[in-house]
């Protein structure tokens, strides 16, 4: 009679090895191998545990002609959340396998239910976390269901695809993939093989039914999902759910997408009854009562296609210590280090021996470069304690030797800060050039150098 064999396989890659490393030999990360049981007799597969679900063997497919290939959009099926939508690429493809990932509490959960208790369809909401009672307590404070919701809470996936079998759901959530479990299998659940196993299984099914399939995911403590890499390239989306859980704002954030953009993001506020999508988050990210202090400066940021105007904090003081702090929230330390270096290289103002304390004002993190602008504007405001006129606001990004480039779709931009009363805009001078259309009742200031920028709003 054979025997089980132990092997050691990398959470990050999938790399399997005989024996123990410290250091994984295919992507070079340290104490990544994570050791699981090869048992010797022949289990069911993935793939066929998936077929018994559908009641056969699956479909027999063959070599197909590119040219016969029907190249048609692919048909979707409509979120009752406008951003879940957007960060989805324009709805819920079928066949299709979605992973959500956040941290425990953000509301990953609490999404999903809502999300489910409004679609019209059928809907098998799995649960290996909690009871039917706890679903049915939160379901009750977040809304009524419009289509038929069936609560299944299973953490065995040979059951759950015989109660998939059994409903014929329309689209099937399970909440969350880290419980799940393959009973062929001697490692526990959360394990870097059960994972994979499982998601292999589901997607096999969604691909061979044409049903949807939406998966939560924990994170470690570093920020990533947790189990193998192996899981985010198995799903066709992954989507990061963000946020602080001591404020109201959260950030959903697609990271891949196989049908649609990844540059798009939805906000979220959490209120006693669930999440509610925030339509025009500029107005939520700006506070106009704070326009006479110092240290603050408007940008319209973009994220994807969607325009929004965000509230750039800074603070400079004198160093306490011998080396100055560099402290940043939702921007790029590095970056903010070339910024300080540009404005005392070309500009000439001494703030290298000082402290600089960076915030973007919601809990956002940004990463348009187009907001460059209002970082030196908000340093440079803090440092000579002036403030910025409430109704100017800035877009551009600042090269090496002190030039403000062009961005990127400046109209959009532009029409975003006129419709929140902004007057007076500070836009690169590159970027102005190709503008078809100038504003009404907002004056358009050209700046080609973080020279001309800080004399038009400093003097």
């Amino acid at each position: 009679m054979a025997k089980d064999k132990t092997a050691f396989v990398c959470s990050e890659c999938g790399y399997d090895s005989p024996k123990w490393a410290g250091r994984c030999p295919s992507c070079g990360r340290w104490n990544t191998m994570k050791e699981f049981t090869v048992s010797a007799e022949p289990k069911p597969s993935a793939s066929t545990r998936a077929a018994a679900a559908l009641g056969g063997t699956g479909r027999q497919r063959g070599a197909v002609r590119l040219a016969a290939i029907d190249a048609a959009a692919e048909p979707r099926m409509a979120m009752p959340d406008a951003e879940l939508n957007r960060v989805l690429g324009g709805g819920l493809v079928p066949g299709s396998l979605t992973l959500i990932g956040g941290e425990p509490g953000i509301g990953k959960s609490t999404l999903l239910l809502q999300t489910a208790l409004a679609l019209g369809c059928r809907v098998l909401y799995v649960s290996g976390e909690e009871s039917e009672r706890q679903i049915k307590l939160r379901a009750d404070r977040i809304g009524t269901p419009r289509g038929d919701l069936m609560l299944l809470c299973e953490t065995r996936l040979d059951e759950i695809f015989a109660q998939i079998k059994q409903v014929q759901p329309d689209i099937v959530v399970v909440d969350s993939i880290q419980t799940i479990y393959l009973d062929g299998l001697e490692n526990s659940p959360g394990s870097v093989t059960q994972i994979r196993e499982c998601a292999a299984a589901l997607l096999k099914y969604a691909k061979e039914s044409g049903v949807p399939v939406l998966l939560v995911g924990h994170i470690t403590k570093d920020g990533t999902i947790a189990g193998p890499k192996i899981l985010e390239h198995i799903v066709d989306t992954v989507l990061q759910f963000e946020g602080d859980r001591h404020y109201l704002y959260r950030i959903l954030r697609s990271i891949k997408n196989r049908f649609g953009s990844t540059a798009e993001l939805g906000i979220y506020e959490m209120c006693g009854s669930g999440l509610r999508s925030v339509d025009n988050p500029s107005e939520l990210l700006l506070t106009r009562e704070n326009s006479e202090l110092s240290g603050t400066a408007v940008a319209a940021a973009l994220e994807g296609f969607r325009p929004f105007l965000i509230e750039t904090q800074a603070l400079v003081s004198s160093a306490a210590y011998g080396t100055p702090q560099r402290t940043v929230t939702g921007f790029d330390l590095r970056r903010l280090n070339m910024l300080l270096a540009v404005l005392e290289k070309r500009v000439g103002f001494k703030i290298m021996q000082k402290d600089v304390f960076l915030n973007i004002a919601g809990g956002l993190r940004v990463s348009d470069p187009a907001i460059d602008l209002s970082v030196i504007a908000a340093v440079l405001s803090s440092n000579v304690d002036t403030a910025i006129g409430s109704d100017v606001c800035m877009a551009g990004e600042v090269g090496l030797s002190g030039e403000i480039r062009p961005v990127t779709r400046i109209a959009q931009r532009i029409a975003e800060a006129e419709k929140l009363g902004f007057k007076r805009m500070l836009v690169p001078a590159g970027s102005i050039k190709g503008l078809e259309q100038q504003p009404r009742n907002m004056e358009l200031v050209p700046v080609a150098r973080v020279e001309e920028a800080l004399r038009q709003l400093f003097g």
